[in-house]
């Protein structure tokens, strides 16, 4: 475990039921390409699976995204995830609304976020994580803070900590390693 592991974070990462994240910055490295044939995104393959691992231990997963774009909702459609909110509304009235249909609290909520749109979620959430890039009232917020960038892995890294702490990675590797 990385040395920022300790005895409380330990306890967070232990009760996470739902997964919910931003997705520029956190499953992307923030870059959008644009042009005639429309716009395209990096996504880390590593994070896909990440999430498809949670998907698979009975940990659901949403993204919140404040700039609805149609690479994000082809990429959730092909990881299936739970859900997928792309709006320009509140972060904070969207998780509730997923909150609400899920019954889970505030608490058993991971929320990864880097810029000043999470800040509502990441204060509200039971493990309020970060990247390295976010802002510096994110990182004051953040129970932990990721080694790896977005997009490249810091999902992912959470991802397993999660299901360390909740004694499941090791039956997946050796589901997989059969």
């Amino acid at each position: 475990m990385p040395p920022q592991i300790t005895k409380t974070l330990l306890t967070k990462l232990a009760r996470v039921r739902l997964f919910l994240c931003d997705v520029d910055g956190i499953l992307t490295d923030t870059s959008v390409w644009m042009g005639n044939e429309g716009e395209t995104k990096r996504f880390c393959v590593r994070d896909g699976l990440g999430l498809r691992l949670l998907r698979q231990t009975g940990i659901k997963v949403g993204w919140i995204s404040g700039r609805p774009s149609p690479a994000t909702e082809q990429r959730a459609r092909e990881l299936e995830v739970d859900f997928l909110c792309q709006s320009r509304d509140n972060k904070v009235t969207l998780a509730k609304a997923i909150l609400d249909q899920t019954g889970l609290s505030w608490q058993d909520i991971c929320y990864m976020g880097d810029d000043i749109v999470d800040l509502g979620l990441l204060r509200r959430a039971g493990l309020a994580v970060v990247v390295p890039s976010a802002i510096e009232e994110a990182k004051a917020t953040a129970d932990y803070i990721t080694r790896k960038p977005g997009g490249q892995g810091a999902v992912r890294e959470v991802v397993e900590l999660i299901l360390k702490a909740q004694n499941k990675w090791e039956t997946l590797v050796r589901d997989y390693s059969a």
